[in-house]
């Protein structure tokens, strides 16, 4: 017997030691978030998320990056398993104008009814290294493909068509004279780019190499198809497609840029799946958190470079732990997607729609000023109250408060938007609820200015 004590805590020694030396952020708590055992990394990782610089409740270390967690604990209904895996979590390392972003991954799993155990890791190089084989791979699919689904189309150094060629009928279907001399946003939906936007990308050709996204794009017709858009400097592109081009295949002599305009109608289930399991909230199926803050942070170096108007909404649904008390977690969870769904049919398809938190969304909208994102925030308010949400508890009326905030002379930096915006919210909510507030300029009299 006395063999087999000295063996089971050399064995809980060395497990203890293992724990201690592991690469990335180990520890277990209660399951109402307490801590009882972490190692150094992940000490190192939640100490700059504490308020008040100690680590006592790893819910509340996470408040500000995964305000659900302690929901998505209590409604998992398995005695042990995994809660979350590899969840990603955008927020600060370091404080003040050091602080840098960083980019967490972070996995929860129930051990039993008392005890959880939680992963973390800093993933912030691996994705900005995912982002960078995104590009590389777009790329290589535009070489290699069949000529029967990319367009190829030369760019003047304003972003414009420079001349038609059969690609651009067969995949787009635009003639000549509905294409020369329009900038490439002819091939996208209204609601999806903006002037602003068409100068940005070009920016980022030349900064990087290339620029690509995916979404939808538009056809003569008027029809939409499933695409991804590359721009790359023409001195890139010539080389490595001069094996590709067809008869009627072309770039003329003044073209600058080299747009690739490649239908993925065929890949697209695919492909969403794959973003989505990345950049959507879980609940809801719109941008996430980390979605959200990427997006947000590439704006604001787009202002930075090119000042543009650009501004920020934040609403927080109104009284919706009575929601939840009242008609169950179930209803809540309607409440929370009718919300959602509402922001995704009022907000352009330019704009940036998340979940940030529990009950709280953001919409960010690129070249906009404060005035018609508070307009438009002001419909979308009118919008969700008027159309009560179908529960199986029953109809369930819910409203927003909403905040909104512009970049200015005085507010240039993502947090400082944020803030503003968030104080705006705070302010919608003091007044009553269900209404908008923006912040003033800071030279105005009062702090805020209530939608009439």
């Amino acid at each position: 017997m006395g063999a087999n004590v000295v063996d089971l805590a050399q064995e809980h020694e060395a497990l203890l030691q293992f724990v201690h030396l592991a690469p990335v952020g180990l520890l277990q708590a209660r399951n109402d978030g307490k801590i009882v055992m972490i190692n150094p990394a992940a000490a190192q990782l939640l100490m700059p998320l504490s308020h008040d610089g100690t680590l006592s409740n790893l819910f509340e270390a996470l408040q500000s990056l995964a305000p659900d967690l302690q929901h998505r604990l209590n409604t998992f209904g398995a005695p042990y398993g995994m809660v979350c895996d590899g969840v990603h979590l955008p927020g600060l390392a370091g404080h003040g104008a050091a602080a840098e972003r960083q980019l967490l991954s972070f996995s929860l799993l129930k051990l039993d009814e008392h005890r959880v155990m939680a992963l973390l890791q800093d993933v912030t190089w691996q994705a900005k290294r995912e982002r960078l084989l995104k590009q590389q791979e777009a790329w290589l699919n535009a070489i290699l493909t069949g000529v029967s689904n990319y367009a190829l189309v030369g760019l003047d150094a304003r972003g414009r068509v420079v001349e038609w060629n059969a690609s651009i009928g067969r995949v787009s279907g635009f003639d000549a004279e509905a294409v020369v001399g329009q900038p490439f946003s002819v091939f996208y939906p209204g609601d999806a780019i903006t002037a602003e936007r068409v100068q940005d990308r070009l920016m980022e050709a030349e900064h990087s190499g290339w620029s690509v996204d995916d979404g939808w794009r538009l056809r003569a017709d008027g029809s939409r198809f499933w695409g991804s858009a590359l721009i790359a400097p023409l001195r890139l592109v010539q080389a490595e497609f001069a094996a590709a081009r067809g008869p009627g295949i072309s770039i003329d002599d003044e073209a600058t840029y080299c747009l690739i305009l490649r239908d993925m109608s065929q890949d697209r289930d695919a492909a969403e799946q794959a973003r989505a399991a990345a950049v959507c909230d879980h609940l809801t199926g719109i941008g996430n958190r980390r979605a959200f803050f990427d997006a947000a942070e590439l704006e604001v170096r787009r202002c930075q470079q090119r000042p543009r108007p650009l501004s920020l909404v934040l609403f927080d649904a109104d009284h919706f732990k009575k929601i939840n008390d009242t008609h169950g977690h179930p209803a809540g969870d309607e409440v929370l997607r009718h919300i959602a769904s509402t922001l995704s049919t009022t907000f352009r398809q330019v704009d940036v729609v998340a979940r940030i938190g529990g009950e709280e969304f953001a919409v960010l909208l690129p070249s906009t000023d404060i005035a018609t994102a508070h307009a438009v925030a002001e419909r979308y308010c009118r919008a969700l109250a008027a159309a009560p949400v179908a529960t199986d508890a029953g109809p369930v009326r819910c409203t927003v408060s909403a905040g909104v905030a512009s970049m200015d002379d005085v507010t240039d930096n993502l947090d400082d938007l944020f803030k503003r915006a968030d104080k705006a919210l705070y302010a919608a909510k003091a007044s009553g609820r269900n209404t908008v507030c923006r912040q003033a300029p800071v030279a105005a009299a009062p702090a805020f200015a209530t939608a009439p």
